[in-house]
């Protein structure tokens, strides 16, 4: 995966969630992203960065990521939920095939990165704390 000097500039900043129960997060800024990168290319080169960082803590690198969500644009509101935005899901969702510029995803953007599966049960966890 080669990037153009146009793309060079392109930082997006991820967000590893480990745990929705347990609030358990790290972020890291990706450089040099290529925006025209599918969804599975840009999960390639953040597993290896995952598995090829030192500041990363064992559980994170065994950790089974497997969705991206964006969590935020830069200079847009943030949500109330410290942990993730859990609106517009059929929006913010990034689709697989589908290049990341086409996912509206540009400069800045920062993105959640976690297992599917602890997702939906989190919902359901706060939905029924809200009723």
């Amino acid at each position: 995966m080669t990037t153009n000097p146009s793309e060079t500039s392109t930082i997006l900043s991820i967000r590893l969630i480990r745990s929705f129960e347990h609030r358990n997060l790290r972020f890291f800024p990706l450089k040099a992203v290529d925006l025209s990168w599918t969804t599975e290319q840009l999960m390639s080169v953040i597993k290896e960065h995952i598995n090829t960082s030192s500041s990363l803590p064992p559980p994170f690198k065994k950790f089974d990521f497997d969705t991206f969500k964006i969590e935020h644009q830069a200079h847009g509101a943030k949500s109330n939920d410290p942990v993730i935005n859990c609106e517009n899901d059929d929006q913010l969702i990034l689709k697989p095939g589908q290049k990341l510029n086409e996912s509206n995803v540009r400069h800045e953007t920062e993105i959640a990165f976690f297992k599917l599966s602890d997702y939906q049960a989190y919902l359901k966890l706060k939905k029924t704390e809200n009723q």
